[in-house]
């Protein structure tokens, strides 16, 4: 009998148990991907949280595989067919990528003043044995090149923007995240690298980071850079000019967020179509750039009929 009182209440622990884990998945939100993008995503969860305080929305940080489990992935990059085919996605914002070196390199103080040309740019970043070799494109000064080793958005697009591929890029392969470059750059007096807006300049000041120099390119194309594509001193200036049209020889791509088609988490999608109404706003003091208005629209479209069911 006794075993018997004992089974019947192990058995209601269990349940119990079982709601309680049912109802905290059901009130949890698990975001993964690209680590430049955790400090406005973490701005998002917070101003959600307070509007919705029963929400728990964490960040479980990339490594070099992404979590087993997860709600929201933020990416940097258009993804495969195969893996667009299973999600949803919301193009939130854009981001640039700018050629970048140690303040006080040889090349800094050579090129944050000459700026890069296309071709330039391609010498000193690409393994190319096709490339046409000129005399006067030459770049002498000592460099290091500093990459990403895994597989990242920012190296995909600056990548290909110029032609190549993330494997072309010459130089040392860093692993972990994007802001590694930029610990890399500025540890070394001849380190060039590449990195997003939001990694080259000061939050709060506006300024580009102490220890780096942003190297001005040729924005029209037309193998020089003129005085006028050179002012990199303001981060709200530089979003201004690429908010106008777009600049040749600067890489820009989406930041999305995606979900899968059949994931159930309806907390999940309330908070992605949170962000479709308030996120836009947080954009530029981040760093990023507004999405290309059709298609965020599309995709709000979208997500608005996945809420209402159809």
């Amino acid at each position: 009998m006794k075993s018997f009182i004992s089974l019947i209440i192990f058995y209601f622990l269990l349940l119990a148990a079982s709601t309680v884990v049912a109802q905290e998945n059901k009130t949890r939100v698990v975001i993964t991907g690209v680590r430049f993008a955790y400090p406005i995503v973490e701005k998002w969860i917070a101003d959600y949280k307070s509007v919705n305080p029963a929400v728990e929305i964490i960040i479980d940080s990339r490594t070099a595989t992404d979590p087993a489990k997860y709600d929201l992935l933020i990416e940097a990059y258009q993804q495969d067919e195969s893996i667009k085919e299973t999600r949803d996605y919301l193009h939130i914002g854009r981001y640039a990528l700018l050629p970048v070196a140690n303040a006080s390199s040889a090349f800094a103080i050579t090129y944050g003043k000459k700026g890069l040309t296309k071709k330039q740019i391609r010498q000193v970043y690409f393994h190319d044995i096709l490339a046409e070799k000129n005399e006067d494109e030459e770049i002498k000064t000592p460099v290091t090149i500093y990459t990403r080793l895994q597989k990242a958005g920012a190296p995909i697009t600056f990548a290909h923007y110029f032609g190549y591929q993330q494997q072309d890029i010459k130089g040392k392969a860093i692993g972990g995240a994007d802001e590694h470059l930029i610990k890399a750059l500025l540890k070394d007096s001849t380190g060039v690298s590449y990195a997003s807006l939001n990694l080259l300049f000061d939050r709060a000041s506006r300024k580009v980071l102490p220890g780096l120099t942003i190297v001005p390119v040729d924005q029209d194309d037309n193998d020089r850079v003129s005085d006028a594509e050179k002012d990199y001193a303001s981060l709200d200036d530089v979003l201004q000019l690429l908010e106008e049209k777009e600049r040749k020889n600067i890489p820009v791509e989406h930041l999305h967020l995606s979900i899968s088609k059949i994931n159930n988490n309806a907390e999940a999608l309330k908070f992605l179509l949170w962000i479709i109404d308030n996120g836009q706003t947080d954009l530029s003091t981040f760093g990023f750039l507004k999405p290309e208005s059709k298609r965020f629209e599309s995709d709000k479209e979208k997500f608005q009929q996945r809420a209402s069911g159809k």
